[in-house]
């Protein structure tokens, strides 16, 4: 019962679960069901369907889904004894499996840089003794044009307030990329807190930028990231952060989030909020809007 009772925990900190997907064309007014999966093709936006199981116009099913420019990552959670196994697949354009790397946990999020090159995925796992409340997260990130894989990133070399830091109980989630391909951003949490990493994946560092920021998420232009922070009350809010002089905004969506956000376009961010999806301006202005219904997880292809 108690494994039960922080399997359940886990989920609800970081919006896990179980979930599948469909393929919607992007809603200009309303959404428009496609009845093809071609991974490379732009202007599509991919969207949790709970009802069907499947990523629409494949035979694909998927717990978490991400893709971008013809690459795609699926993370699958098959029977085992004595426990499930889990696996990130990576796909080609067309949901064809390409590789298959047998992950631990439950999975959380995922992530395909805009190129396709790089993927990331998160997942919950249990067991880990300096964790009080009995689960961590696990993050692994791939380059899929090397086929380099690191399932756990906990070793990379952290920096905080300047100093190297080391800390057992490090746990990172929610990566997204840059353009380049090398400067990523993520959540870690330490010692009871939350920060905003960026990262060199060259270089196999990242650096602690700010407090109680989670699952960042990159603009396409890379000079802006939308994040959600913890109020005083306990719910997650919606900013925004110009990374330039870290200016810091709070979207009009007022609604508890607790979703790593994507982005519809260059000024604007969508997210699950109850069963549905909803998007806000980037900037602070105008009001949440419907994207569309039964539906959560969103990707863009642009």
């Amino acid at each position: 019962m108690r494994r039960a009772l922080i399997l359940l925990v886990a989920l609800l900190v970081l919006g896990g679960g179980a979930a599948a997907y469909a393929v919607w064309a992007r809603p200009s007014p309303a959404a428009v069901v496609t009845t093809s999966m071609d991974l490379s093709k732009k202007g599509q936006l991919l969207v949790r369907d709970t009802a069907s199981g499947v990523v629409r116009g494949s035979r694909t099913r998927c717990e978490r889904f991400s893709a971008a420019a013809g690459t795609g990552v699926c993370l699958v959670t098959e029977p085992g004894t004595p426990v499930p196994k889990t696996y990130a697949l990576v796909l080609d354009r067309t949901m064809k499996e390409t590789r298959r790397i047998r992950i631990a946990g439950i999975p959380s999020r995922a992530r395909v840089s805009a190129s396709g090159r790089m993927i990331s995925w998160t997942v919950f796992v249990t067991g880990d003794s300096y964790n009080k409340g009995g689960f961590s997260t696990w993050t692994g990130i791939l380059d899929n044009q090397s086929g380099y894989a690191v399932t756990n990133m906990e070793e990379i070399q952290l920096f905080k307030d300047g100093k190297r830091y080391h800390a057992a109980d490090v746990n990172y989630w929610g990566v997204t990329f840059a353009a380049d391909d090398n400067r990523f951003y993520a959540t870690v949490s330490t010692g009871g807190k939350t920060y905003l990493v960026q990262g060199d994946y060259g270089k196999w560092e990242a650096r602690v930028l700010r407090e109680n920021a989670e699952c960042p998420s990159l603009a396409p232009d890379g000079t802006r990231l939308v994040f959600k922070k913890r109020m005083p009350g306990g719910a997650w809010r919606l900013h925004g952060l110009d990374l330039a002089t870290m200016k810091e905004t709070p979207l009009a969506e007022t609604a508890n989030i607790d979703d790593q956000a994507a982005w519809l376009d260059a000024n604007t961010v969508m997210y699950a909020k109850g069963p549905d999806v909803w998007a806000v301006p980037a900037d602070g202005t105008g009001a949440p809007r419907l994207v569309t219904r039964g539906a959560s997880s969103p990707t863009a292809l642009s």
